[in-house]
């Protein structure tokens, strides 16, 4: 059943969303195989891509396994239970290390050039936090990420909680190379997390999708100096969409790498000087209210990330075929190259929830669609 399940999260034109829309339509992943061809067809593709070879799954899943790593799919009881309310999480993560992945966790992120000053402060956040028994998620890069591990692993020396390192890449292909020891060390205690293919080299686009595993694993994210423009933020805008706790430590106004994160406390972030400041506003649960404000980022949907419609995948199975290629063609009509809410699509096009679903699901696999976090959708140029 993985090697059918981690085949259909390989296939192009196969995303996290696609993948649960298609497991909940055809219940397994082996009926879901079987369909890509059709659907891709109905969507406008004239060749549809062909899944990974069952030997090359194989042979994936058998080379994690001697790194000494596993899979887990969402849907799984052991896959970490905050990230599995993203729309978008996952289908499939590779996990090295013994963690358990369903304790309470808080992200701390911020610059690669980080200064001395934030290292340290990063350092005693992370073991101070670990000491209290969260475990500390971040990225394993260069400055702050690296600083956040070490500060963790000197708290779970203690008997605190352990670092989960999220990565670009592949499992066999530490980045920065001068973090391969420290990522060794973490998988030891902790956990090590990817969810691309083993000799994936991470590349500028593979960033975005691992910040949103960074805020998706964690109840809070803290940011320890960021520029305007950096990565950091986008983990900071991706905590809000999800409605997750986002922290900032006050740094120099003299200093452009912290403008980003003095920016984020002007816009309503919890200003964090120690680890106390953490854990007096950091919920049990994405969905505890009370401690959450207003995210600064104003969210697409009504709750982000935290429900997934039921569709009546039988009920779209009896439309008939020219009332499904009708509503393919009036969701191509309101479709453009910028980012369009799936909810904004139903109340045009005078469709059901369903018949959009089903028609949003044809294009992607036809790779005409693309995915956005915020329950967006975007058409490819083709």
């Amino acid at each position: 059943m993985s090697v059918a399940r981690l085949r259909l999260i390989r296939t192009d034109g196969v995303g996290p969303v696609a993948y649960r829309r298609l497991m909940q339509r055809y219940g397994n992943a082996e009926a879901a195989l079987d369909a890509l061809p059709d659907l891709a067809r109905a969507g406008g593709r004239a060749i549809p891509a062909t899944p990974p070879k069952i030997s090359d799954i194989a042979a994936e899943i058998e080379q994690v396994a001697h790194l000494g790593g596993r899979f887990l799919f969402v849907g799984d009881a052991l896959y970490p239970p905050w990230l599995a309310l993203l729309d978008d999480a996952p289908p499939a993560i590779a996990v090295l290390g013994p963690a358990d992945l369903a304790t309470r966790s808080v992200a701390l992120v911020g610059s690669r050039n980080a200064s001395a000053n934030g290292r340290a402060m990063a350092t005693q956040l992370a073991a101070e936090l670990a000491e209290a028994g969260l475990n500390v998620v971040s990225g394993l890069a260069r400055g702050i990420d690296r600083a956040a591990h070490e500060g963790a692993m000197a708290g779970n020396a203690r008997g605190g909680g352990i670092t989960i390192a999220c990565v670009a890449g592949g499992l066999d292909i530490p980045y920065p190379p001068e973090n391969a020891a420290l990522q060794d060390h973490i998988a030891e205690t902790g956990a090590v997390i990817s969810e691309t293919p083993l000799g994936t080299s991470p590349q500028a686009r593979h960033f975005p999708r691992r910040n949103r595993i960074i805020a998706g694993l964690s109840l809070g994210v803290i940011v320890v100096e960021a520029a305007l423009r950096s990565g950091s933020l986008i983990t900071a805008r991706l905590a809000t969409e999800y409605h997750r706790e986002l922290f900032a430590v006050p740094g120099s106004p003299m200093d452009p790498r912290c403008r980003g994160s003095n920016d984020l406390l002007r816009q309503g972030a919890h200003l964090t000087e120690s680890a106390a400041d953490v854990l007096a506003n950091l919920p049990d649960h994405p969905l505890r209210q009370g401690v959450s404000r207003d995210p600064m980022f104003a969210p697409q949907t009504a709750s982000p990330g935290f429900s997934e419609p039921e569709i009546a995948w039988a009920e779209i199975a009896a439309t008939p075929a020219a009332e499904q290629d009708r509503a393919r063609g009036e969701v191509l009509m309101l479709l453009g190259p910028a980012p369009a809410s799936v909810d904004v699509l139903i109340r045009h096009c005078q469709l059901s929830a369903a018949s959009v679903a089903s028609a949003l699901l044809d294009l992607e696999i036809a790779g005409r669609l693309e995915r956005l976090p915020g329950n967006r959708v975007a058409l490819l140029a083709s």
